[in-house]
């Protein structure tokens, strides 16, 4: 009686039980980096400091310190575009350090993760 495919023993073959193994460790370690992403702080200022926007590694707007000569009633727009800059900046602090983690995790891999497809 012929056996239907699998491999001799029935058993995973040792290169297949590895990947397995080290795709499960780059799973913890993925989760780990994301919950320390997210309980990150990024702040940027704008204006010389005028305007100072926190976010967090959940790209939520957490804080905005604005300097009370920053606000001109005469010029609002000035104020408005210092706001977007500041918070703008934090957002992008905040995605490079997720690529950057990401990256540290997965550079290794090469392409679609070293698989074969």
């Amino acid at each position: 009686m012929a056996k239907r495919g699998g491999y001799p023993g029935g058993g995973m073959p040792g290169n297949m039980s590895n990947l397995m193994k080290q795709a499960q460790r780059m799973q913890r370690q993925m989760e780990e980096s994301q919950k320390e992403l997210e309980t990150a702080e990024y702040t940027s200022a704008a204006g010389g400091g005028a305007v100072t926007a926190t976010v967090s590694g959940k790209k939520e707007l957490t804080a905005i310190k604005i300097d009370p000569d920053a606000v001109d009633p005469e010029d609002v727009e000035m104020l408005e575009d210092m706001i977007m800059a500041a918070v703008n900046e934090a957002l992008k602090q905040a995605e490079e350090a997720s690529s950057q983690a990401m990256s540290k995790l997965t550079g290794g891999l090469g392409g679609l993760g070293g698989m074969p497809f």
